[in-house]
């Protein structure tokens, strides 16, 4: 979640260029992927964060081309990340009796 936000600020400023933000979105995406949470709401969160990378990759391609159709996955994008937030605070006392730490994606 922290690389989002850098990798937003680095496309924002010019630093980095859509393609290779689009490209880190969908990588983490994969690293997403390869945890396998036995906790629901783990896997839960899981799926939003998957989706909402995904989304956000494309969102940020398609500003790249047409500017126009780019809101609509944007919109999405930061509603799965809402979605997995709430999952995740509704969660979190009880996953942190079990020592699970969700704070840094909140």
């Amino acid at each position: 979640m922290t690389a989002l936000g850098l990798w937003a600020e680095g496309y924002r400023s010019g630093d980095l260029d859509a393609a290779h933000v689009a490209e880190q979105a969908r990588d983490a995406a994969k690293r997403i992927g390869y945890v396998r949470p036995r906790d629901p709401s783990l896997r839960l969160a899981q799926r939003y964060l998957d989706s909402m990378f995904q989304e956000y990759g494309q969102a940020v391609s398609l500003a790249a081309k047409e500017r126009a159709r780019a809101g609509k996955s944007m919109h999405r994008a930061y509603g799965l990340a809402n979605f997995a937030r709430e999952v995740l605070l509704e969660a979190q006392p009880a996953l942190a009796k079990f020592g699970c730490d969700v704070g840094a994606l909140l």
